[in-house]
């Protein structure tokens, strides 16, 4: 895999490395009190309590994988936005053009990239999942080192923490009412052919009459709330071609197939 970038104590991200050092030693020195849960009843009384350590616990895991573009001018513009307080956002990991993977967040802290949205049952995306930012403006092709990096690390992500095929998604999936990243320029079919989420397979059958595509949209993951953005969202991931809200026969019979595929996770 590329090589995760650590600066050096004299680096431009020197002060920035050092209040991340100091926040996770706050995080680490909360994880280790041992306090009772100090709960009052209707009349204030105190309930009593006590604090008993189980010896059966561990960190908790990704279990989602947020692919985004950066939508800025260089990796330089994004690591500085993920290292200022005012943006109040970040991410677990950036790639560069030239392929280079920039580590942000340890994977078992949350980091502020998903935000306001909804996949399945799942309205808080930051904790549960790791976010990969690209660096990309929107309207250009992505990279062959920056998709080789990140085929190499989403390998790495999903062995070591056995995250879902279906799992891998886009936060234009998370989020369809806000977010277009990573857009249709994004390679999704390369991506599915080496396990990380669904393409629709070349030989489509018609769906049957009785199909309903709010409810296979729903059934994927979709926040169908407001169904042209979902329906757009579909499309941007697998149709790229068209991100119309309206759905042709091709549209449909790539709607039951990747429906089917999800249904069968």
């Amino acid at each position: 895999m590329a090589a995760i970038s650590a600066c050096s104590p004299k680096g431009p991200y020197a002060l920035t490395n050092k209040v991340y050092k100091d926040k996770t030693k706050d995080f680490a020195e909360t994880i280790k009190k041992e306090q009772p849960a100090m709960l009052t009843d209707s009349m204030g009384m105190a309930i009593p309590s006590e604090f008993v350590g189980t010896v059966n616990f561990g960190i908790r895991k990704p279990n989602y994988v947020i692919i985004h573009f950066t939508a800025q001018d260089s990796v330089q513009q994004t690591l500085k936005t993920f290292t200022v307080t005012q943006t109040q956002t970040s991410a677990h990991y950036v790639i560069a053009k030239n392929g280079k993977v920039f580590h942000m967040v340890n994977d078992y802290l949350r980091a502020n990239h998903a935000g306001l949205g909804k996949w399945g049952s799942v309205t808080d995306m930051n904790s549960c999942s790791i976010g990969i930012e690209i660096d990309n403006n929107s309207k250009e092709p992505f990279t062959d080192p920056q998709i080789s990096s990140l085929l190499i690390l989403l390998a790495q992500l999903k062995k070591t923490y056995n995250i879902p095929q279906a799992n891998f998604i886009g936060h234009q999936d998370f989020a369809p009412k806000r977010k277009p990243d990573p857009g249709p320029l994004f390679p999704w079919k390369t991506l599915a052919a080496h396990g990380f989420g669904y393409w629709s397979d070349d030989l489509l059958e018609l769906p049957p009459d009785n199909f309903d595509y709010t409810i296979a949209l729903r059934l994927i993951g979709y926040d169908t709330s407001d169904i042209n953005a979902a329906l757009v969202a579909f499309k941007r991931h697998f149709i790229q071609t068209d991100v119309s809200p309206q759905l042709t026969q091709l549209d449909l019979n790539v709607l039951y197939n990747v429906y089917a595929k999800y249904s069968l996770q």
